[in-house]
């Protein structure tokens, strides 16, 4: 498979991924607005703060190093071994959501059981939902390393709409489940997702005339499941460290960077999460299927290297603008934002300062989110050891570093202080970078920079909006909000606009990413 083909199924995984992020988004937001009308706010709070975060950590611990370690291996590989490897997820997903599940029913506040009722069936629960989600792992690999897009857009929206629409049934017949709603539709999503991989690799690897059948590593399910190889080893040891070496960063990465909650978390993170994850995620698969790993880029194919230095311009440019764009408006929009959110009690008080502040969080989410998409695709497992230890020794700085700022500006200097630590990330990703094309003619660095005409767009719309904030926001009544609107809009069209007609180098990548990916959508 060429590089160029590579890029274009990234490309239709991003532009999925992000359709579905909308989509989930959508149904959250309208489910949550009905399921207020028949049930507790206090109820609702623990679903969508405590038990959501037990499920994802728990996923998140048990898998994130798996996945990216298998996902960059060649095609050359012994498949055995790495499915041998990724069915270690379903012990440690047991581990992680028994000791996570004694964290949140002794260390954690338990709510008060006359509000909420069944916490603890809760936990148990949603624990074993994340064990369920693991068994479908070997198979999301595999779909993910043959770029099945269909599939995961498929199975993910269908096992959204249907646990909505469970649990709104149970909410509309059953009120006083409580907690047992939740913890029913959270375990019927997982079980419901696995299935449906489950059941379309069945009828594909049932199908010897199918030309994906034909390409797949295996010819039969029973192939997926834990086995002796030839070779006599359980698993890649090479694979197995890399493994080792991601979980130790991807443990470092949940303490560092967990720790801003709620409201202005979920505002504020919610466009990173709709944009810049569906993009990482997808073109880590491009970069670590492109380039080989711990290879020097001067001893590589120099038609993959260029194709991967233009995709990281690129990649780089966008989030520079979307991050930009966020923190730029979003200073001038918080308290409108909060205000329209949940009134004058959130816009108020610190809610906007909390928010202005991960705006600019946000800004360096997204450049570490595609420097270290990169970064981690094409490093040696050595080099990622020496990230690990670095991140380490910086650790205790941070904490120092949170607890000062805290002490200093309360909630906003932990925000500060994971700016620190997502700048120091960046800095670390970007000399990765410059070392592995300092020996070659390609500077995709230069995705970091961008032209005078649309600086001073930024900085022009940053003063305007500003301005707009002061006369129109936001105790004037709805007509000067709207006022404050039309500014932004106004701005922001511009900016946009100017753009445009200088960034014409992205605007290519963006239309020809497009345009492979209806075609690819047409002849699919």
């Amino acid at each position: 498979m060429g590089s160029q083909e590579v890029l274009g199924q990234a490309a239709r995984l991003a532009s999925s991924g992000l359709l579905l992020q909308v989509l989930f988004r959508l149904i959250t937001f309208v489910l949550n607005a009905f399921i207020l009308r028949f049930l507790s706010k206090e109820i609702v709070g623990i679903v969508n703060v405590r038990l959501t975060l037990l499920y994802s950590t728990t996923i998140f611990l048990a898998r994130e190093a798996f996945r990216r370690a298998c996902l960059s291996g060649g095609a050359q590989r012994d498949w055995s071994q790495t499915f041998n490897l990724l069915w270690l997820t379903v012990p440690l997903g047991v581990f992680w959501s028994l000791l996570l599940g004694w964290v949140w029913l002794h260390l954690l506040e338990v709510p008060d059981p006359n509000v909420v009722p069944h916490y603890g069936t809760g936990v148990v629960v949603f624990g074993l939902s994340a064990v369920v989600e693991l068994l479908g792992e070997p198979l999301w690999v595999l779909a993910q390393t043959q770029m099945f897009v269909k599939l995961k857009v498929i199975a993910e929206s269908l096992s959204v709409i249907l646990k909505s629409v469970l649990t709104a049934f149970l909410v509309l017949w059953l009120p006083h489940w409580g907690l047992y709603i939740f913890s029913l539709a959270q375990l019927f999503y997982t079980a419901l997702l696995v299935l449906c991989y489950v059941t379309y690799f069945t009828k594909l690897l049932g199908s010897s005339e199918s030309t994906k059948q034909q390409a797949l590593p295996v010819s039969r399910m029973t192939d997926l499941l834990p086995s002796i190889t030839r070779s006599g080893a359980f698993v890649n040891w090479k694979e197995a460290k890399l493994t080792w070496s991601f979980f130790k960063q991807s443990f470092l990465k949940q303490i560092l960077t967990e720790g801003v909650y709620d409201i202005v978390n979920n505002l504020g993170s919610l466009v990173a999460r709709l944009i810049f994850q569906p993009i990482e995620e997808s073109f880590y698969i491009f970069f670590a299927k492109v380039l080989e790993r711990g290879k020097d880029a001067t001893l590589q194919k120099q038609e993959d290297v260029a194709v991967a230095a233009a995709v990281l311009e690129s990649l780089l440019k966008l989030a520079l603008l979307a991050g930009l764009t966020i923190t730029i408006f979003g200073f001038a929009y918080s308290q409108l934002a909060l205000d329209i959110y949940g009134g004058a009690m959130l816009s108020s008080g610190s809610g906007p300062v909390l928010l202005r502040s991960y705006c600019l969080y946000v800004l360096l989410l997204a450049i570490n989110g595609v420097t270290e998409c990169f970064t981690f695709a094409a490093m040696s497992k050595e080099e990622v050891d020496r990230y690990n230890f670095t991140m380490l020794a910086l650790s205790s700085s941070f904490l120092v570093l949170s607890y000062l700022l805290t002490q200093w500006c309360g909630s906003v200097g932990f925000i500060l202080a994971n700016c620190f630590n997502m700048g120091i990330r960046i800095t670390q990703s970007l000399c990765f970078i410059h070392r592995y094309y300092r020996k070659s003619p390609h500077r995709p660095l230069a995705g970091l920079y961008l032209s005078p005409a649309l600086l001073g767009a930024f900085v022009l719309s940053g003063g305007i909006t500003g301005v707009s904030e002061v006369f129109f926001c936001c105790e004037q009544g709805w007509l000067a909000r709207l006022a404050h609107v039309a500014v932004g809009a106004f701005c922001l069209g511009m900016t946009f606009g100017t753009a445009f007609l200088t960034e014409t180098k992205l605007i290519h990548f963006v239309r020809t990413q497009l345009r492979v990916s209806r075609l690819a959508d047409k002849t699919s």
